[in-house]
């Protein structure tokens, strides 16, 4: 019985060797074609830093497709990041594009309970530019990003505020929700009535991305141009305190390699240094001081025997790693210490959506997606999970979509929205706005299985979206998804399931991005209105 009972142990042991060998096999061989088929890299971990914040410098295989050039413009400031920590969640509120270095919402909003109505709190109303410029005509409101800010000024920053001149500063409260317009115009009201706290600032030109105020809210604000209806163009830094330009950045760079000079990204601070990639195809490092910036370095970039890329998506950052999409469909990752690539992932076509980074067991993991673009009328947009550290995909999601041309324009199809993790009883769950994966101008949200892929549901939406998602939740834990589409409807939609809740239309067209601020959204139109919408 002793030796029957001794052989059966054996068997187990020797099955298990054979499971673990043929799973070696199995993997060393189809590892290397899943990375082939997505375009990730197979190099092994980098070697973690001494410091616990900075990742290692280092450069994977994949950046072999590379041709970069670094250029240094301040050779007496060094570039080493001296501290990576979240400079944003020290100052509270939302101060660019999502709000965090990670680009997942910097916070999600808390409702009592399930609502059945979504009403409006009141509406502030654009000017409207008539200009015709090369491009048509911008009219009002907010475009593609378009998210408004939300400040909580501090004591000293107020004083000074107060000091301005009563036809700049019109207000006593310290909060602020500030946001570029199509019109060309940045606009500062109270988040509570919607009413101007300060003198409009012109832009110069159409603004239809998110401008960023500098979190150390000594009162500078970014704001980047869109749409050329003047010379120059580029972007523009204003100091507050004063109400004025501080400083105007050219899109059109003599080291460039791309002549379209826009910035529709949000920038992001990390330790001393700014850091904004450009339509003109450059990654740009500033030196932040009190009342500007100084250009520090530039990375510029292309695959080789290929034209350069333009960037639209913003920056996402974890600790001295910077990862951003382009219109060639790279995915890259640059050390913002030495401003050089770590990795590059091809994932298939233009890529304007900004990635959205998650920690999981301490790995920090990428989400993207692509648009249908360069691959014709119809074709696939390819929603990735990536290991931030190597650019190895984890999985890939194909949504076949379309794109479409119509009165001398292409709208694309595709993800344009930036992913939103989920929350609460949907922690396992991203979702994403996707154009026209059916027919032209529908849409849907969808669910994914953060782990996995796999798709959890899809949800109707009456018009496309490139407006990135938000979320509620609610005292039981339920997480709710709000979200709206080009048709001017709003949408309230269960996080588990994807039951639309409310439906409502509020607006005429909500390309850009809705800002929470508590128990309720501020929320842009193209139609000229921006709204503050509350549940009930």
């Amino acid at each position: 019985m002793h030796k029957k009972r001794l052989l059966h142990r054996f068997i187990i042991f020797m099955g298990v060797i054979a499971l673990l060998a043929a799973g070696w096999i199995i993997g060393s061989v189809l590892s290397p074609v899943w990375s082939k088929v997505l375009g990730g890299d197979e190099d092994a971990l980098p070697a973690a830093s001494d410091l616990p914040w900075e990742l290692p410098d280092t450069a994977f295989s994949s950046v072999d497709t590379l041709d970069f050039w670094v250029k240094i413009y301040d050779t007496l400031t060094p570039g080493t990041i001296t501290d990576t920590g979240n400079l944003y969640s020290r100052a509270g509120g939302v101060l660019n594009f999502r709000g965090t270095p990670l680009r997942s919402p910097a916070g999600k909003g808390k409702l009592p309970r399930i609502p059945s109505d979504i009403t409006i709190q009141w509406t502030f109303t654009t000017a409207f530019d008539t200009t015709l410029t090369d491009f048509g005509q911008w009219g009002g409101g907010t475009g593609w990003t378009g998210q408004p800010l939300l400040v909580n000024w501090p004591a000293a920053t107020l004083q000074r505020f107060k000091n301005l001149p009563d036809s700049l500063y019109l207000a006593e409260t310290a909060s602020e929700v500030i946001f570029g317009s199509l019109c060309g115009k940045v606009y500062f009201l109270d988040p509570a009535t919607g009413k101007p706290v300060r003198r409009a600032l012109d832009a110069g030109n159409t603004v239809k991305g998110t401008p960023s105020v500098d979190p150390s809210l000594n009162g500078i604000l970014y704001v980047g141009q869109g749409i050329p209806r003047q010379k120059p163009f580029g972007f523009r830094v204003f100091d507050l305190k004063k109400h004025k330009p501080a400083m105007f950045y050219s899109g059109k760079d003599a080291g460039s390699l791309r002549g379209w000079g826009a910035f529709d990204s949000s920038p992001v601070a990390v330790g001393d240094f700014l850091f904004w990639p450009g339509e003109n195809g450059t990654l740009y490092k500033f030196l932040r001081t009190d009342s500007t910036i100084i250009l520090h370095s530039a990375l510029r970039y292309r695959v080789k025997g290929k034209n350069a890329p333009g960037i639209e998506s913003s920056l996402a950052v974890y600790k001295n790693y910077g990862f951003f999409g382009d219109n060639h469909g790279n995915i890259i990752c640059v050390d913002l210490n030495t401003m050089k690539p770590v990795w590059r992932f091809f994932n298939l076509d233009d890529t304007d959506a900004t990635p959205v980074l998650e920690m999981e067991n301490g790995v920090p993991f990428l989400y993207t997606g692509c648009e249908v673009d360069k691959q014709g009328s119809v074709g696939y947009s390819r929603f990735v999970k990536l290991n931030a550290l190597t650019g190895g995909p984890v999985w890939m999601q194909k949504i076949r979509c379309r794109s479409i041309r119509m009165n001398g324009k292409n709208y694309n199809g595709g993800m344009l929205a930036t992913p939103l993790p989920g929350e609460g009883n949907c922690k396992n769950l991203i979702y994403s706005n996707f154009s026209q994966p059916d027919s032209a101008f529908n849409g849907h949200l969808i669910a994914f299985d953060k782990g996995t892929g796999k798709i959890i549901f899809r949800t109707d939406l009456e018009g496309y979206s490139w407006s990135s998602p938000v979320g509620f939740l609610t005292t039981k834990g339920e997480f709710l998804v709000f979200t709206g589409d080009v048709l001017g409807y709003v949408y309230l939609i269960s996080g588990d399931n994807g039951k639309v809740l409310i439906k409502k239309k509020i607006g005429d067209n909500f390309e850009s991005s809705p800002l929470v601020v508590e128990n309720s959204v501020i929320f842009g139109s193209r139609g000229r209105n921006m709204y503050r919408l509350g549940f009930e």
